[in-house]
């Protein structure tokens, strides 16, 4: 216990040292140096009692003594508060912070807290079906020769089938480094986007997924009847490149780290099946209808 409060110590100095880019040095035992590079602080509301990191650095949870955790993002957004019991004197993560665990003293207790985050997912430029102006928008981050991605795009189908006025689905492209194939695919898929086939290159890639080679893919772009020398180039053409750098850093930003991950605006899917998410989508739509019946503001003319 002793040494988990000298690691909750260490960490809230860390965290409260000044933004600067000046560096202090101490003396250690009078034979060594210490170097110190004073890193970014934020003001907190509150005494803080403990704090967590998430393991990939993004989240920082501190249990304050207003019987709060702030969760912050490491350039120190609050991202919200979790109030909790009173008594709660220590806290722990798992790993990417989607599970939130508490020690309070007065009761002897330890609670287990599933936390979900609403992340915002730029799907500027993004290939998607259904209304450009839906009230519900499904992201959908995925890998050509991902097995489960395979499964998922039909239950997408079936989605847009079932609320073809009410649902955007966008395509999101996730290539994971140990498939060989995926980058070139998603390359692909996004060149015949550029004759306004892409999402028949991603039926047609899906169709024989998990198995691609490159001759499969020039394959895929003759049976479409596309212009081979213009999908050729646009393949390894910079702007073609930079879409799909951008869906991978719009997967990082959301914090994805396997494939498929589905977000229904902004929160993330844990159980794929068309019953679920649809009950995701009607809890949206009906969010939308009572933003809809709320009585309007007045505007600076008092109209």
């Amino acid at each position: 216990m002793k040494y988990k409060q000298n690691l909750v110590a260490c960490a809230i100095l860390m965290l409260f040292l000044s933004t600067s880019s000046a560096l202090a040095a101490a003396n250690v035992s009078g034979q060594s140096k210490v170097q110190l590079q004073v890193g970014k602080t934020w003001q907190l509301p509150a005494k803080p009692l403990d704090i967590v990191y998430s393991l990939d650095g993004k989240k920082v949870f501190i249990l304050t003594k207003q019987n709060q955790v702030l969760v912050y993002k490491a350039d120190g957004e609050l991202l919200g508060k979790i109030d909790v019991e009173k008594g709660v004197s220590a806290i722990d993560i798992a790993p990417r912070g989607e599970k939130l665990f508490l020690i309070n003293q007065n009761n002897n207790s330890f609670t287990d807290l599933s936390v979900d985050f609403i992340v915002n997912v730029d799907i500027t430029g993004s290939p998607y079906i259904g209304p450009d102006d839906a009230p519900v928008t499904i992201a959908v981050f995925t890998d050509f020769e991902c097995v489960h991605c395979g499964k998922a795009a039909p239950l997408l189908e079936q989605v847009h089938e079932k609320n073809p006025d009410t649902v955007k689905i966008v395509f999101k492209n996730m290539p994971l480094n140990f498939n060989k194939f995926a980058v070139p695919a998603a390359l692909a898929a996004l060149a015949a986007g550029e004759q306004g086939k892409f999402w028949e290159f991603h039926d047609e890639l899906f169709a024989i997924s998990p198995k691609l080679s490159p001759k499969d893919i020039n394959g895929i772009a003759t049976k479409l009847g596309l212009d081979i020398a213009k999908f050729t180039k646009d393949m390894t053409s910079p702007s073609i490149k930079q879409k799909l750098t951008k869906d991978i850093e719009d997967a990082q930003d959301a914090g994805v780290t396997g494939t498929p991950t589905i977000f229904v605006n902004g929160s993330k899917v844990k159980n794929r099946s068309l019953s679920a998410i649809q009950e995701l989508i009607d809890k949206e739509l009906s969010k939308n209808s009572l933003i809809r019946k709320l009585p309007k503001r007045p505007n600076n003319n008092g109209q």
